[in-house]
């Protein structure tokens, strides 16, 4: 058998860190309008060209690539004319889509020719179309940008991993973390083997010390011979019922919680892309609950001109639109999701940046008024929180405004269903939520 060996050529793909690509991207990829504010829904950050600049400034300025391998392709260092190199660059961007796309982040690219051909017979847009070309985000790539906005969060926060919900109470499971206490009927059986063993031994000890004080008193005295004091003391340890003792763990207990995200279109005006970071922390604390909080349910509520319930899935894609905030219809909406649950605590977890300026009539209009804090919505509004606090549903309202008519609406809301109130920026939001999603459970039961 006979090898040939040629020269080896190193592929700059090799050295591509395909989590920090994807980290890179995210802001595309979650895109939510905010580099087109007057028609958020249009989708023009979803074209492949925008995919392929995205990419262009990762390689050069994101650390996707190390730096010698940049220098070396495109740098001083780099063989070739200047069209040689613009040419073996455009190439490279290729091949990174190309590896997304057979990694499963983004869906294939459609059918260019075929596509502009139906356009044609279907009388709409021909040659004009050819280069807006759209790729759809998979939910992979939604499920790997979830966990990635999990773990910089808790990583900020110095957490290395979160546990269950904590509380005040104490009760027999499996994790030992306060004093042993005894078996009583209804317990689950988590046997303290020391605890029990020297309850068995002491009365053990206690009833031969009785014994022995009898049988002194009944026979003047008596002495056992030393063969029968050795077998008491070797005798087995005998445990009857009464020695039990169980170990007590932390009660935790099962949390409902429905995520309610304004997507309003002052998410994305005023200079700022508000409603980008928020469904990050959305998608990190749904990572959170499915991965270290099994127990526990998380549903999604979008609010807006008025309100729907979308699956958790569908978080990553949703985007704002030209609306009002119907916050009593997206309050109504989720208190009726978790009336169904069973859970030893049920809250709104509410993500907004505006005030209420819409309300749906008994008859199914919407009337909206932009204008102030209108006394009829702000009524109505906290009619629906007070339903909310009599069902025992706990609101915590995390607020991307300081406006101080805004500030005195959210604490009201607070203190009428023992909730929060938090007020804090796009930049801090996600450690605000998920510390308040692993702590409220010590804070708030009992």
């Amino acid at each position: 058998m006979r090898f040939k060996y040629s020269k080896y050529v190193p592929n700059p793909l090799d050295e591509l860190d395909m989590d920090e690509l994807m980290s890179k991207l995210s802001d595309l990829l979650l895109s939510s309008g905010f580099d087109n504010p007057w028609d958020p829904s249009g989708g023009m950050d979803r074209t492949m060209q925008a995919l392929h600049d995205a990419i262009l400034e990762a390689l050069f300025s994101g650390g996707v690539l190390p730096p010698d391998v940049i220098e070396q392709l495109f740098g001083d260092q780099a063989e070739g004319s200047e069209d040689e190199i613009r040419e073996q660059l455009e190439q490279l961007i290729q091949q990174i889509i190309q590896r997304m796309q057979e990694s499963g982040y983004i869906s294939p690219a459609p059918d260019l020719q075929a596509e502009q051909a139906r356009r044609r017979q279907g009388g709409g847009p021909g040659e004009g179309d050819a280069g807006e070309v759209h790729f759809e985000v998979t939910d992979k790539a939604l499920d790997f940008l979830g966990y990635k906005a999990l773990r910089d969060l808790l990583g900020s926060l110095g957490h290395s991993s979160a546990g269950r919900h904590d509380t005040r109470d104490l009760s027999t499971g499996v994790e030992t973390s306060g004093a042993p206490k005894p078996y009583e009927f209804g317990d689950t059986l988590n046997i303290d083997a020391t605890a029990t063993i020297l309850n068995a031994v002491s009365r053990q000890a206690a009833e031969r010390a009785e014994g022995e004080a009898a049988r002194r008193a009944g026979q003047g005295g008596y002495q056992p011979e030393p063969e029968q004091a050795l077998a008491v003391t070797t005798s087995g340890i005998d445990i009857d019922y009464q020695d039990l003792m169980v170990a007590q763990g932390e009660y935790q207990s099962s949390c409902a919680t429905v995520l309610m995200l304004d997507c309003s279109h002052s998410m994305i005006l005023y200079g700022e892309d508000r409603f980008t970071p928020a469904k990050r922390v959305a998608m990190a604390l749904a990572h959170l609950i499915r991965t270290q909080y099994p127990g526990d349910t998380l549903q999604a509520v979008l609010f807006h001109d008025s309100a729907e319930e979308i699956p958790i899935r569908e978080l990553g894609r949703v985007r704002v639109g030209p609306y009002y905030t119907n916050t009593r219809e997206g309050l109504r909406l989720a208190r009726r999701l978790l009336e169904k649950q069973r859970k030893d605590m049920r809250q709104i977890v509410m993500i907004t940046d505006g005030k209420p300026s819409a309300l749906t009539q008994p008859d199914g209009r919407i009337y909206k008024n932009a204008f102030g804090l209108d006394p009829f919505v702000i009524a109505e509004t906290f009619a629906e929180v007070s339903a909310c606090a009599k069902a025992g549903i706990m609101i915590n309202t995390f607020m991307l405004a300081r406006d101080y008519d805004l500030v005195a609406f959210v604490r009201r809301v607070a203190a009428m269903c023992r909730g929060k109130a938090y007020f804090t920026t796009p930049y801090t939001l996600g450690q605000y939520v998920l510390m308040d999603y692993m702590d409220k459970k010590t804070k708030t039961v009992h």
